[in-house]
């Protein structure tokens, strides 16, 4: 069966996905910036709680994805931490200064997560050759690439995609996991095309328990953002779109 990975900004949101079917969890910190390393906290309890696989990205920072000296250095300590606590899988991925797999660093990342599932992340969608980027990650041993075909959303990237896909079956390379506005809406567009594996949030915004909300004052850098929501994985959605595969892979056989 087709697998949903779900990402996770959070202990209690893997729980509701693990809960309601999820197959995977990307376990992130870092919501507003698209996904950064959770806290050592954050692992830990993950170990304790989920009992699903949990790949948690290793990403030190928001913007693009070519890093100096110092911040190559905390991604690599912090693969390491990931490996030593026993994660099966990580997500990754740094580029170079002119949009490609940046090699000499991604090689020695992949030397200390041997025995791990390596997801080179959406860097890949900001790299200038993707077919090329393809299969430089088969050659380095990636496992899967999370994509939204280089589009702002995965529905918009479907024809790449669907490139990437069959471009993969043929040369057995990383398996092309869709994300980036994958719902249950538009999930059969996914599976139409073949792919055997989608990256959802699956979420939806809860209130504060705040009671008290002081007026006029924020932590955020950008003053428009609402400090009394927050992102949580909405357990019935993730079902729905476990049923849904389900249902449509077997309609197929």
């Amino acid at each position: 069966m087709a697998k949903l990975e779900i990402c996770c900004f959070g202990i209690e949101c893997a729980q509701v996905a693990q809960e309601y079917g999820a197959d995977r969890v990307e376990l992130c910190s870092g919501a507003a910036d698209g996904g950064l390393t959770p806290s050592y906290g954050y692992l830990k309890l993950a170990k304790e709680k989920l009992h699903i696989p949990v790949h948690p990205i290793i990403r030190p920072r928001g913007g693009d994805f070519c890093y100096d000296m110092n911040e190559f250095e905390v991604i690599r300590e912090d693969l390491l931490m990931v490996k030593e606590m026993g994660f099966p899988g990580a997500v990754i991925g740094i580029l170079d200064t002119e949009g490609r797999i940046d090699i000499d660093r991604m090689y020695p990342l992949m030397e200390i997560a041997k025995g791990m599932q390596i997801t080179f992340h959406r860097a890949f969608d900001m790299c200038i050759n993707p077919l090329q980027a393809l299969e430089q990650l088969k050659n380095l041993g990636v496992a899967r690439i999370l994509t939204s075909g280089q589009q702002q959303n995965a529905e918009l990237g479907l024809p790449l995609l669907k490139e990437l896909h069959d471009k993969s079956r043929e040369i057995e390379g990383p398996v092309i996991m869709a994300g980036a506005g994958v719902r249950l809406a538009n999930l059969s567009k996914f599976m139409e095309i073949g792919l055997t594996e989608v990256h959802s949030s699956a979420g939806k915004s809860v209130p504060s328990s705040m009671n008290y909300r002081k007026v006029g004052v924020t932590m955020a850098s950008n003053s428009e953002n609402d400090e009394f929501t927050h992102y949580c994985v909405d357990g019935p959605t993730v079902e729905a779109m476990k049923d849904f595969i389900s249902i449509t892979e077997k309609a197929v056989v």
